[in-house]
């Protein structure tokens, strides 16, 4: 089952509305205790194969902070997500601001721990959950905004 898919930046590769020059999904398996990551780019560069590459097979176990989830709960894509995260009142203000914005990111993951009953994409303008500028969580079910900062 998937554990986490997020976008990655592939060189000479332009990102369009809710698309990324490559993707990195972890796909766990708990009665094995094992994961393995999936990258896809659409070309070769550093750190990454064209098309789709297994990496190798390690050791996993079920506890941290995010876990696996049905693919069935992912209803809603990133054009979605994207579109969702910028009709929100707070993002309109964010992305109304004059200056330069950084680069969209994605990142899906369901922590069963929190308040969000589904998997979540987070639309991140620039890097990471820790880094980027500003950030907007979507419901993977059903493509409601969930939380912003």
């Amino acid at each position: 089952m998937p554990l986490t898919i997020r976008s990655l930046h592939a060189p000479g590769v332009t990102g369009g509305k809710g698309t990324a020059g490559a993707w990195e999904v972890v796909f766990v398996s708990s009665a094995n205790a094992k994961a393995r990551t999936y990258t896809w780019s659409a070309v070769e560069a550093e750190g990454l194969h064209k098309g789709v590459f297994p990496g190798p097979q390690e050791t996993w176990h079920a506890g941290g902070p995010n876990q696996p989830f049905s693919p069935a709960l992912l209803k809603v894509d990133t054009p979605e997500a994207l579109d969702a995260a910028s009709k929100s009142d707070t993002s309109v203000a964010y992305l109304s601001k004059p200056g330069q914005r950084p680069p969209v990111d994605y990142l899906l993951d369901f922590q069963a721990a929190t308040r969000f009953p589904n998997p979540v994409w987070h639309v991140l303008w620039g890097g990471t959950l820790s880094s980027a500028e500003y950030s907007v969580a979507v419901d993977s079910s059903t493509g409601k905004t969930v939380a912003h900062d």
